[in-house]
């Protein structure tokens, strides 16, 4: 068996920018017609058309489920059924409970946890009876304990759950549901950031940052997209309800 997605449709939410960019263009080399799904139009276009492959953009706010529901269906008739999906499309956010608003709360609740409901709402029932592969970008803040995180590691800790919530349901359906978790991956979010916060300070940031892998570096977005190409292809067949750290170390081998 090899990681191929010929004649298969694969819809990746978020995948404008980052490990959703990434695990789309990979999508496309290994043969799959790729929905690039994201909120941001343009940038949705930019990537689609920079992708080797089959791929379109489909502009959808995850967060509203008519949205949703609409663009899996006009997926569908421009590129079939859904065969893979990944819910890759969310937002991050810095703060403790005391620091974080109702705003803050809503807002990542509303992409991170519904927008991940509102994918499978629209793909679980186009995969029955014909089976499936899903895959949902959790993160090791969902795993264990990181300062200042604290709506962003709720969000992550209930994709996890509907991870394995999904995969329990659905296996009699041949829909198989797995998560990745990163740690840390050099994407543009990460750049920003550290301009944003740390003006002056970048590049001793970025060095800190790394740091906190016991590999020594952030993960690439093209590391996490190879790992999610072998979970959604039938090489991974025999897989489900598990969740995979991909991390440098970052949850078992602290000190």
């Amino acid at each position: 068996m090899t990681y191929d997605l010929t004649n298969k449709t694969a819809v990746v939410t978020g995948a404008a920018s980052g490990i959703g960019r990434a695990i789309a263009r990979r999508f496309a080399e290994a043969g799959a017609r790729v929905a690039v799904v994201d909120v941001a139009e343009d940038a949705a276009r930019a990537a689609a058309a920079d992708m080797h492959g089959v791929a379109e953009a489909f502009a959808c706010d995850v967060s509203r489920q008519p949205q949703v529901l609409d663009t899996f269906a006009a997926i569908a008739e421009r590129l079939g059924a859904v065969d893979v999906l990944v819910n890759s499309a969310g937002v991050a956010h810095v703060g403790t409970v005391e620091s974080t608003s109702e705003e803050d709360f809503d807002r990542l609740y509303a992409v991170n946890v519904k927008g991940v409901y509102n994918g499978l709402k629209a793909a679980v029932p186009a995969m029955k009876g014909r089976g499936g592969a899903i895959l949902n970008v959790a993160s090791v803040a969902g795993m264990v304990g990181i300062p200042d995180r604290f709506a962003y590691s709720m969000t992550k800790g209930a994709v996890l759950t509907m991870t394995y919530s999904i995969a329990r349901d659905y296996v009699g359906e041949k829909i198989r549901c797995n998560a990745v978790s990163p740690a840390r991956v050099h994407t543009p979010f990460v750049d920003g950031f550290l301009a944003r916060n740390y003006p002056g300070r970048e590049a001793e940031m970025f060095e800190a940052l790394s740091r906190s892998q016991p590999i020594g570096r952030m993960g690439r977005p093209d590391e996490i997209a190879e790992l999610a190409l072998f979970l959604c292809s039938d090489a991974a067949a025999f897989i489900t309800g598990v969740n995979y750290a991909i991390d440098g170390g970052f949850t078992n081998l602290k000190m």
